[in-house]
């Protein structure tokens, strides 16, 4: 009675050991689609879901109520500067009307406003790159 048993099979994993369980609902339409998209690539149900539920985890999915609403309060703070930029421009024009502009207000503005363009293209460029991801991955 002391002999051990053969063990016959897959070995038990250690580590990846895949145990937690998700429910899923799909419409006809959905499930039709799903089922193509197995047989096309050749995949069991299990891990087409997983590839497409894990792939590009890095890509960040935006809701929408919060992205317009911070898009409004960069609006409002986009339009002070601008407006603060003004005042600053207009008194420098009367400043310098009257003689009085100092090298130093002149090097001071034109420093504030370059950093204000550079500013503007970082948020062009973040904007660009929101506009190319495709609709799918932009909404929640």
């Amino acid at each position: 009675m002391g002999e051990s048993k053969k063990r016959t099979g897959r070995r038990p994993l250690t580590e990846g050991k895949k145990s937690r369980f998700v429910n899923v609902r799909f419409t006809e339409k959905e499930m039709e689609l799903l089922e193509r998209m197995e047989k096309e690539l050749g995949l069991s149900r299990t891990e087409f879901i997983r590839q497409r539920a894990l792939s590009n985890v890095e890509i960040i999915l935006i809701n929408s109520k919060e992205l317009i609403a911070a898009l409004d309060q960069l609006g409002r703070e986009t339009g002070y500067i601008g407006h603060n930029i003004n005042q600053l421009a207009r008194h420098a024009n009367t400043l310098h009307l009257q003689s009085r502009l100092s090298e130093n207000v002149i090097r001071d503005f034109n420093q504030l406003f370059e950093q204000y363009l550079v500013q503007q293209q970082k948020l062009d460029i973040v904007m660009r790159k929101l506009m190319r991801l495709p609709a799918s991955r932009k909404m929640h």
